[in-house]
């Protein structure tokens, strides 16, 4: 059974956090000191990260993050909603940064402040904007930013085969990343053919399906036709050990095969290697 891991925004963040703030605030004085409670009264989510943070210049100050899959034209007044909770609950004021890791459909304009006026009154929130897909691959890898280690693919210029590898031997560099290395197949999925990610790499459904990014792709139907893109690749692979094993396979065993989900099918590769005959496999087939 997989390992339980945390690949949400927190985990990647905590995982070089001087790195982390010295790039979204393009500021090499800035040290981040403390994780904080991201949960209000309101509003909690998994993509929002405080982190408090000091500079020479600034003295102590917090830093608002907010990883978001896709950009939702609702974003500039949560910024602002952020903003104003954060720095009263830690009396400290705030540098605001949406990182989008997805773009959003070309009709879709993303827009770095709130700006709204009523009654003569005006409101106005700033907060930086950085889109991954315009982040360099081979900075990123480069500098290094292992919270970022995961999105290479779909990165500025991330998306060859040779990149993805780069990425893969990054995070088996380090025991503390190599947990992210399912989340890194996943967006790898999205510019790459899955066969060819598998042969790269390890792709654990169970603890990709614990990232919130997954979760939220799987609202959009995105996420199914991946995994079911994997599950078909896994029937495939089974059948191919078995045929060369034993020569042909009977309808009822391939029948039994189409229908197992992708857990089963991951089970029983080990097993299509070691049984001594498809009767024996055959005893292993749930009914």
């Amino acid at each position: 059974m997989a390992k339980r891991a945390d690949i949400g925004s927190k985990r990647l963040i905590s995982l070089a956090p001087n790195a982390w703030v010295q790039w979204v605030t393009g500021n090499p004085q800035v040290r981040a000191s403390q994780l904080l409670d991201a949960e209000f009264q309101w509003i909690s989510r998994e993509s929002d990260v405080i982190l408090k943070a000091s500079s020479p210049e600034h003295q102590e100050f917090l830093i608002l993050n907010e990883l978001q899959l896709r950009y939702d034209q609702n974003m500039p007044q949560r910024m602002r909603n952020y903003v104003a909770l954060a720095e009263e609950k830690y009396n400290l004021s705030a540098y605001p940064v949406l990182i989008n890791i997805l773009p959003p459909p070309s009709t879709v304009t993303i827009v770095d402040c709130y700006d709204k006026e009523f009654m003569g009154l005006k409101a106005r929130q700033d907060y930086r904007v950085i889109n991954l897909w315009e982040v360099d691959a081979e900075l990123v890898l480069e500098q290094p930013l292992p919270p970022l280690f995961p999105f290479v693919p779909i990165l500025k210029g991330g998306g060859s085969e040779s990149k993805l590898r780069s990425a893969v031997q990054a995070l088996r560099a380090d025991q503390t990343l190599n947990q992210l290395e399912p989340l890194l197949a996943f967006f790898a999925s999205f510019v790459l053919e899955i066969p060819l990610i598998q042969q790269i790499m390890r792709w654990d459904m169970t603890v990709l399906r614990e990232s919130p990014w997954y979760q939220e792709i799987l609202q959009e139907g995105v996420a199914q036709g991946i995994e079911q893109g994997i599950q078909q690749e896994r029937r495939g692979s089974l059948e191919r050990i078995l045929k060369l094993r034993f020569s042909e396979i009977p309808v009822e065993i391939s029948v039994r095969i189409q229908a197992l989900t992708l857990e089963q099918l991951e089970e029983l590769m080990a097993t299509a290697l070691t049984v001594n005959s498809l009767d024996e496999f055959s005893e292993h087939l749930p009914n």
